[in-house]
């Protein structure tokens, strides 16, 4: 009989989340790598190189990918002759590897899980709890799966009751654009078919799981081989979903997945029930075996197994901005699709600072920062540590702001902003309307982007702890025009281009 020690399956669990902070899987990055090389787009080109580089970077100074370092998700298989030497449960065993991998002080992660989500959302300052999936089966071991979930990604998530007749495919190819980018492709589509409702989204988040193998799907029915319908359904999904022309961070290009997942489970006669999760470009997930000899030994990746991608501030083709004394004209000017190199003093804020100063503005009261000719970069940075001014500091989903544009345009003497993925209507039109401006950065590339960051200060909100207002002073930051003065978005125009021309490029796209 196996058994399994307390500190073996904590020690594990903390190596694997501080591991997959920092480490691709090798099999995600190489496809990412052949989607650069066959990319036609040169902002989708661009976008992954940066998210390239980024990787590589991470991997060398064991530093976050992503600022979003994610909600802890952990798959346990256990074997039913396993025996736990063990004083706390197995969900309080996780948890404490989960904070200590978390609170780390040579790799700190940020924290993102609140408690009380549907009241005060308090941060458990640790990332705990986990959520944790447990399967019993046959054996006298513990499989083990750890996987780090961003929010953007996640908040992307679609489950739909389809009536038996329904076509997966035809829901498949409405629903993704309507997801927009902020999943931050490339990435995967996990889809699970069958069971109820609740067993589809966990086939899709579980199918995620496995690693990139669409070329060697793609290999096996070039020989003729039989397929499976769910393999059929793979590759079928693959190209069409990439004919979407959906590209790169939702910049147009041929590459928006770089797989697609299928598990599917028997289910009612009256129902089929589909849930579909995508896996962003900051794709991160682990698996490994307990077997009672001790913590789990996790093999880094090689730095050669990295394409040979290293993108730099291209100082020729992209307009630096001086941001200490931007006009509304010169924003005004700007053009969609531009390349942009900012520098300068930079204030910062998201969903909780945005909230905080729209109830003090209703109230009448004097904003502890002014506003007036800055631009705000929407993001939620990692704690730094040993000489960083800033950890990781990549942009979040801009679409959450949106409801605020227009009071922040309007009453601060804000002229611009900086996210990641497309805006809404309310919020382009509140652009248009105002002559302002959005710009994109690239999601996925967070260790890259904070190393334009060359002084950063708390400038309000410290109680908000990440979600607080800081100043950043930024040297040659790369953005991407994608909201223009007249309302003019790269993320609508850039797909339907991009669609259009995939049908005549004699290219395999995936």
């Amino acid at each position: 009989m196996t058994v399994i020690r307390e500190e073996d399956l904590i020690q594990s669990i903390a190596d694997a989340f501080q591991f997959i902070s920092y480490y691709h899987p090798v099999d995600f990055i190489q496809a990412l790598g052949a989607a650069w090389e066959r990319e036609q787009n040169p902002a989708a080109r661009d976008a992954i190189a940066q998210i390239l580089t980024n990787s590589r970077m991470s991997a060398e100074g064991h530093r976050p990918i992503c600022q979003d370092t994610g909600i802890a998700v952990v798959f346990l298989k256990v074997g039913m002759s396993v025996q736990w030497q063990a004083k706390r449960s197995v969900q309080e065993m996780i948890d404490e590897g989960v904070r200590r991998a978390y609170l780390n002080p040579e790799n700190k992660l940020r924290a993102s899980v609140l408690l009380d989500p549907a009241g005060k959302r308090q941060n458990s300052r640790d990332n705990t709890p986990a959520v944790v999936h447990y399967e019993i089966v046959s054996g006298d071991s513990v499989e083990v799966t750890c996987a780090a979930k961003g929010g953007g990604s996640e908040n992307k998530t679609k489950v739909a009751m389809l009536n038996p007749s329904d076509d997966i495919v035809d829901w498949v190819l409405k629903t993704v654009p309507a997801m927009g980018a902020g999943w931050c492709p490339p990435g995967i589509l996990g889809i699970g078919i069958g069971g109820t409702p609740e067993k589809a989204v966990l086939l899709a988040k579980e199918s995620l799981m496995a690693p990139v193998d669409i070329h060697l799907l793609r290999d096996k029915a070039a020989t003729g081989a039989t397929l499976t319908r769910t393999e059929e359904l793979r590759l079928e999904l693959m190209e069409k979903v990439n004919a979407l022309g959906i590209g790169a961070q939702g910049l147009g290009g041929l590459t928006t997945v770089v797989d697609v997942k299928v598990l599917d489970y028997p289910t009612h006669a009256a129902s089929k029930p589909v849930a579909m999760i995508p896996n962003c470009a900051a794709t991160r997930h682990v698996h490994f075996h307990l077997d009672g000899s001790g913590p789990a030994v996790l093999k880094p990746p090689r730095l050669e197994d990295w394409p040979q991608v290293t993108w730099k501030p291209d100082t020729q083709a992209a307009t630096r901005v001086k941001l200490d004394t931007l006009t509304q004209e010169e924003v005004a000017a700007w053009k969609p699709g531009q390349s942009l190199l900012l520098n300068g003093k930079m204030l910062t804020g998201r969903d909780a600072a945005h909230k905080r100063i729209q109830d003090m503005l209703a109230r009448g009261e004097k904003l502890p920062v002014d506003f007036t000719n800055r631009v705000i970069y929407y993001v939620g940075p990692v704690d730094p540590v040993r000489d960083e001014v800033v950890g990781p500091a990549g942009p979040t989903t801009a679409t959450r702001m949106d409801k605020f544009t227009r009071t922040m345009l309007e009453k601060t003497g804000l002229i611009a902003m900086v996210g990641k993925s497309e805006r809404g209507p309310a919020a382009i039109e509140a652009i248009r309307d105002n002559k302002s401006a959005y710009l994109m950065a690239v999601g996925g590339a967070a260790y890259l982007v904070s190393k334009a960051i060359k002084a950063s200060r708390v400038a309000a909100f410290a109680d908000l702890g990440m979600e607080a207002i800081y100043e950043f002073t930024v040297e040659d930051m790369p953005v991407t025009v994608a909201v223009d003065s007249t309302g003019v978005s790269v993320h609508q125009t850039g797909p339907k281009e991009w669609q259009a021309k995939i049908g005549k490029i004699p290219v395999i796209v995936g």
